[in-house]
């Protein structure tokens, strides 16, 4: 058969589905939350109520994944009016000055048990240094009764605060210090494919 006879349809292949999905954090089941020592005894727990985030998943290699996320500094919820305020100063997050810490993907590495080790940049204050998240494997997609589709994981970390340029802290009158310098960062993720 001539090909200037075949359709069009037969001359050309169809292009292949790409094997990339977007998705974003659903901000209402989601929480990015942290605790730090406070007066070496006890642990204080907050959370930030605004933030956005997009993981673009690669089905067929998830080490191509790409994630980006944003939390906005002025949303610092620890349920005392008056530490939030003191967060956000220039005592430590600056809110006024530097809006958002963000978090950008470098790398992602599958692990024993088929969770991901996510290594990329984060930035607090205008500062970037290297971290790296300990992800869950992903939950199996599931449909949600609005016709979408979603899927969840938990992702921890801890980090030095000093790094990041938040040195203020205060010394006890018996040894130590009010604030710890370690805080450990849990995301609790629910995604929706967009």
């Amino acid at each position: 058969m001539d090909t200037a006879t075949q359709p069009a349809s037969a001359a050309i292949p169809a292009p292949l589905a790409s094997p990339v999905t977007r998705w974003e954090l659903d901000t209402v089941h989601s929480e990015v939350g942290f605790r730090v020592r406070h007066m070496m005894v006890s642990w204080t727990r907050g959370k930030f109520d605004r933030f956005a985030g997009t993981l673009e998943l690669d089905g067929q290699d998830v080490t191509k994944s790409k994630i980006e996320v944003a939390i906005e500094a002025g949303s610092i919820n620890t349920n005392a009016a008056d530490r939030d305020a003191h967060l956000k100063s220039p005592d430590f997050f600056d809110a006024a000055n530097f809006s958002h810490l963000k978090f950008t993907s470098q790398k992602v590495e599958q692990v024993s048990g088929g969770g991901l080790r996510v290594l990329g940049q984060l930035e607090i204050r205008g500062v970037k240094k290297a971290v790296a998240l300990d992800v869950e494997p992903l939950t199996p997609a599931a449909k949600d009764p609005w016709g979408g589709t979603r899927r969840g994981t938990r992702a921890t970390t801890k980090l030095s605060r000093k790094d990041f340029g938040l040195n203020w802290n205060a010394a006890l009158e018996l040894g130590g210090v009010l604030v710890g310098d370690e805080v450990e960062i849990t995301l609790e993720i629910e995604l929706i494919q967009k």
